[in-house]
């Protein structure tokens, strides 16, 4: 059920622009859809018989954290921005029905309710083939993008230093401090020291587009007319510059989602051909992938508990300790890294 903690959302302007998009005077009829940790809210909205698209609305599209963060300029949200430029490049979105961003409202395409959490769920024994479309999508795809117009959203964002830094503090300051688990001025040190280290190494790599939450719950599952399987992508407002591996470690580190290490690998294996890439090109992936592993997963770690503790909204804290299991795995793979056995045995000083 959505949340009952989120401002209304005034239905009149919604009713407005489905008016204006269908010609027709009928009284709107929405559902709200169950969301996610963001205030957004989603609606889905009949356009006469049999036809249907899905409302997004963004409380104040003024704030800086929010989708419909307004530009200088006049500029577009970046859902639009972004959603134009991805299917220009041949990525699969959903096709845009309308917008009234001075409303704070968009409709898109009605893509259903199967994400691949979902239909995985129901029908697991797609995993597999889903997952490698998945890689293979996310290959072609960066390589389509490899060239970006001139001032587009994408290229004006990175996954610098400072963003990268920041990410893996939220874990001190949520995953640990914000749970009672108290760091002594020595380890705080030592993990502010590690965490600018490993910032400064992952941003140093270069760049290329990055979805930014490439998971399980952004990837909807479309049958085509023979009942073969395909994924369109939500939820890519938020896209910018960063590493190649960024959206791997989303997609198979997903906390929503457990796989074995022989899938992981083998799904490695396919990016890699997809991409070209020689032995120790493949080698290589591999390294970073563990990496921003430790990098993104305390970050997913801490934000988990930021949800719960700000958003009050604590689905999300079943999720953390997983999350963690996933950052010491990497860290016991990457043993031949003197820092990252320093933060392997910080967090088994803190955690147990």
């Amino acid at each position: 059920m959505p949340s009952t903690s989120l401002a209304p959302a005034p239905l009149e302007r919604l009713e407005r622009l489905v008016q204006r998009i269908t010609g027709r005077s009928d009284p709107l009829s929405a559902t709200e859809l169950e969301g996610g940790a963001s205030t957004r809210r989603f609606f889905r909205v009949a356009l006469g018989p049999g036809a249907s698209a899905i409302a997004m609305f963004v409380p104040d599209a003024a704030r800086p954290d929010e989708i419909g963060k307004t530009h200088e300029g006049g500029r577009r949200w970046p859902l639009l921005e972004v959603r134009e430029l991805l299917a220009e490049r041949g990525v699969r979105v959903p096709a845009l029905v309308g917008e009234a961003c001075e409303d704070g409202f968009v409709l898109v395409e009605d893509l259903g309710d199967d994400t691949l959490a979902n239909y995985l769920a129901r029908v697991p024994a797609h995993r597999e083939r889903l997952y490698e479309r998945a890689v293979a999508d996310l290959a072609r795809a960066q390589e389509a993008l490899a060239a970006l117009p001139a001032r587009s959203i994408v290229s004006e964002r990175a996954f610098d230093h400072d963003l990268l830094k920041w990410e893996i503090e939220h874990f001190r300051e949520w995953g640990l401090e914000a749970r009672g688990i108290e760091l002594t001025p020595a380890d705080r040190a030592l993990f502010d020291e590690l965490a600018e280290r490993l910032a400064g190494r992952i941003a140093a790599w270069p760049r290329g587009f990055v979805h930014r939450d490439y998971q399980s719950r952004n990837l909807m599952v479309e049958l085509d007319p023979a009942g073969e399987p395909g994924l369109a992508w939500i939820d890519f407002q938020d896209a910018l510059l960063g590493p190649r591996v960024y959206d791997l470690v989303a997609l198979l580190g997903d906390s929503y989602q457990t796989f074995d290490r022989d899938f992981i690998e083998a799904r490695l294996d396919d990016y890699a051909r997809a991409r070209g890439l020689d032995a120790a090109g493949r080698r290589e992936v591999g390294r970073e992938f563990d990496l921003v592993t430790v990098q993104r997963k305390l970050k997913d770690a801490g934000r988990f508990v930021f949800i719960d503790r700000v958003k009050q909204n604590p689905s999300f804290l079943e999720f953390v300790e997983p999350t963690i299991a996933k950052v010491r795995a990497a860290l016991d793979r990457l043993k031949d890294e003197p820092d990252l056995v320093r933060l392997g045995g910080l967090l088994e000083r803190v955690l147990g």
